[in-house]
C-alpha cells in the first residue's frame, strides 16, 4: 500500500511543532540569565508524536536511525527533527528527484517482503544491526517452516531437502509442492530448484553470517539484498501444498 504524503507530512509537520526549541520567557519582574532552551510541546504530547512519526521514518528513510547524525546532540529529539525534515523533502520531492536525475529504477521497499522475514529482521534492523537481522529473518523462516510441515527432527538445508523433494511423502516426511504433482519435467525442475535455492540462502548466507567471528558489518543494501532472498523462500513455504 503507497502512503498517504499529506497524512505523512501533516504528521512531520506537528511532530516538528512540538520539538522547536524555544526560550522560555522570565518569570515576571526577574532576568533569568541562561541558554538553556525548552520543546516548546508537552513530554507527553512529543512521545505520542513521535511514536507515529518513527514508523513514518521507517517507511521513507529506512536507515535514518544510523545515517542521520544523532551523537553529541543537546536535545534529545535533535536526531528524530533532522530526519524528519530529511522525510518531509522526500515525500515532496522524491519523485521531481528521480525524474531530473534519470533515476527510475524501482526501489525494494523491506515492508513489503514476506511477514515472516521482515517481523524478524526489523528490530534488529532498526539498531543497524544488518548482519544480524539477516541471520534471524532465515531462523524464523526455518522456524516456521518446521511448523508447516510438523517436523523438529531436521533443520535448514536437510529439512528444505526433504520438503522440496521430487519423492512421494512417507510417514514423518511430508512434502511442500510448489505445484500439482504432473509428473511433468515443470514440476521437477520447479521443486528441484526449490530446493537448491534453499540450500543456497542456509549455506551461502545464513550460515557465514552466524559462525564467521569478525566479520565486518553488512552494507544495508546488501543486507536488503539477502533479505529479499529469504522472503522468496518465505513466499514459497507459504504457499506451497502440504502432502503427507
Amino acid at each position: 500500500m503507497s502512503i498517504d504524503v499529506e497524512w505523512a507530512r501533516g504528521e512531520l509537520a506537528r511532530f516538528l511543532e512540538l520539538t522547536e526549541l524555544y526560550r522560555p520567557p522570565d518569570p515576571p519582574g526577574m532576568t533569568v540569565w541562561t541558554t538553556r532552551k525548552s520543546n516548546r510541546g508537552s513530554q507527553e504530547d512529543i512521545v505520542a508524536s513521535a511514536h507515529v512519526v518513527e514508523q513514518i521514518l521507517d517507511r521513507v528513510l529506512p536507515g535514518w536511525r544510523t545515517e542521520v547524525p544523532g551523537n553529541g546532540r543537546v536535545n534529545r529529539w535533535s536526531q528524530h527533527r533532522e530526519a524528519a525534515q530529511r522525510a518531509d523533502v522526500a515525500l515532496q520531492r522524491d519523485a521531481e528527484i528521480q525524474e531530473r536525475l534519470g533515476d527510475t529504477a524501482p526501489r525494494l521497499n523491506a515492508g513489503n517482503l514476506h511477514p515472516w522475514v521482515w517481523a524478524a529482521a526489523r528490530p534488529l534492523w532498526r539498531g543497524g544491526h544488518f548482519r544480524e537481522a539477516v541471520t534471524a529473518a532465515a531462523r524464523r523462516v526455518n522456524r516456521q517452516t518446521q511448523d508447516k510441515v510438523g517436523r523438529r527432527d531436521a533443520t535448514e538445508t536437510a529439512l528444505f531437502q526433504s520438503v522440496f523433494s521430487k519423492n512421494d511423502p512417507k510417514p514423518g516426511e511430508p512434502r511442500l509442492r510448489l505445484m500439482p504433482d504432473d509428473g511433468s519435467d515443470t514440476f521437477r525442475s520447479v521443486q528441484r530448484g526449490a530446493a537448491a535455492f534453499a540450500e543456497g540462502c542456509y549455506a551461502g548466507i545464513r550460515n557465514p553470517n552466524s559462525h564467521e567471528d569478525g566479520l565486518p558489518e553488512l552494507p544495508e543494501h546488501e543486507a536488503l539484498e539477502q533479505l529479499a532472498a529469504f522472503s522468496v523462500l518465505a513466499r514459497w513455504v507459504d504457499t506451497a501444498i502440504l502432502t503427507t
